[in-house]
């Protein structure tokens, strides 16, 4: 189709053509249709259920291994922290070492092993300690002898801990447990007592009510068994007489050697500015001495199963930890303050006591662990004094 007009008078002439759709138009419109269709059309929703939702993938062992870096790290952070000597070290490495003690406890508690003599474990606990102290002295570069300054401090302080040790197992032996656990928790006022005396320490009036608001909490924890056991009577007639004050002297040596030897692990640590050659010095004299009376006393060697001796080893490494700890903790602080942080050890037992079903609760029992925890925290919260070095 097409049309023409032509103007003859004008300057200008316009003509106008308009041709038919070729065949090939349709094949372009079709393509031109094609483009703009999916611009057109809505696309439908995507159905979503449970199983077509994305779950993030699995983290690479990069990953995991960056997070157990990262909370090493952390960790590692805190102890060095602790141990730094900041001014709250002495009193945390103190009640690190509490909780180790605590921890212990309830190794041997729920781990039901083979009866062990108290002579036995002794020695391999003292055995562990020196192995292990020695270990950590070689990896420092200290000598094993250390100064000879402190020589005298050390050997002294392994004679008194030991000494401390035998008459505690003598009294555990002989008196009923919660006397001599009572007597055995003597040894903080003890040791703060003779640190007055030797290492002329100066005590306000807050950390002695602290001492004595602890050990009272202590008797309040056991006085319901104490009492128990003075009216039974008749059922402890092998620990009445001569031989229960020999036991009850036994127990107040302990106490006060104990005492003394918390005074010589602190001058040795300052001395020496290593507080691992105070319980190096102690395994080297312990572990040998704890062999030779078995020996002497012809007491049965009980072999131990693999639980049983797994089991005890564990608790010789959890014992090197809170010995090293409680060390530190002398070192840095003055005694009367990091003794009464000791006494943590007895509220922790009785909770877990509680929790587990194995004690009943009692009035007593609550009031003694209040009257710890108020204590402690106390001390933990006013902190050292300003002039200690």
């Amino acid at each position: 189709m097409s049309s023409s007009a032509e103007t003859s008078d004008g300057e200008h002439e316009v003509e106008l053509i308009v041709h038919d759709a070729s065949p090939s138009g349709d094949d372009g419109g079709a393509a031109v249709a094609d483009e703009i269709a999916p611009l057109l059309t809505q696309p439908e929703k995507a159905k979503i259920n449970i199983f077509t939702l994305s779950y993030p993938r699995k983290t690479s062992k990069d990953t995991v291994r960056k997070a157990l870096e990262t909370e090493t790290s952390a960790v590692a952070q805190f102890v060095l922290w602790v141990w730094s000597g900041s001014r709250y070290s002495g009193l945390m490495c103190m009640a690190i070492s509490s909780t180790i003690y605590f921890v212990m406890e309830i190794f041997a508690d729920v781990f039901s092993v083979q009866s062990i003599p108290l002579l036995e474990a002794a020695f391999t606990r003292c055995t562990i300690i020196l192995v292990l102290s020695f270990v950590w002295l070689r990896k420092c570069g200290q000598p094993i002898s250390g100064l000879a300054n402190v020589k005298n401090l050390l050997i002294s302080r392994a004679l008194t801990g030991y000494l401390s040790l035998m008459c505690f197992i003598y009294c555990i032996q002989r008196l009923p447990l919660p006397q001599a656990i009572v007597l055995s928790f003597t040894t903080p006022i003890m040791a703060s007592v003779v640190a007055r005396i030797i290492l002329h320490e100066k005590y306000k009036i807050s950390d002695v009510g602290g001492l004595a608001c602890s050990f009272f909490g202590v008797l309040f924890i056991y006085r319901q068994m104490l009492t128990a056991q003075d009216k039974k009577g008749g059922e402890n007639t092998s620990v009445r007489g001569s031989s229960y004050i020999f036991a009850v002297l036994a127990g107040l040596l302990s106490s006060i050697t104990g005492g003394i030897s918390y005074c010589l692990t602190k001058a040795g640590s300052k001395a020496s500015d290593q507080p691992l050659l105070t319980v190096f010095s102690f395994g080297l004299l312990a572990s040998p001495a704890s062999a030779a009376i078995c020996l002497f006393t012809l007491e049965d060697f009980v072999f131990p199963d693999l639980r049983s001796f797994s089991v005890m080893i564990l608790l010789g490494v959890l014992a090197f930890f809170a010995e090293v700890f409680l060390a530190r903790g002398l070192q840095l602080e003055k005694t009367g303050k990091v003794a009464n942080v000791i006494y943590m050890e007895a509220a922790l037992s009785q909770l877990w006591g509680i929790g587990s079903s194995r004690i009943a609760l009692s009035f007593g029992r609550i009031i003694g662990c209040l009257l710890i925890f108020i204590s402690v925290s106390c001390t933990m919260y006013f902190g050292p004094d300003k002039d200690t070095e």
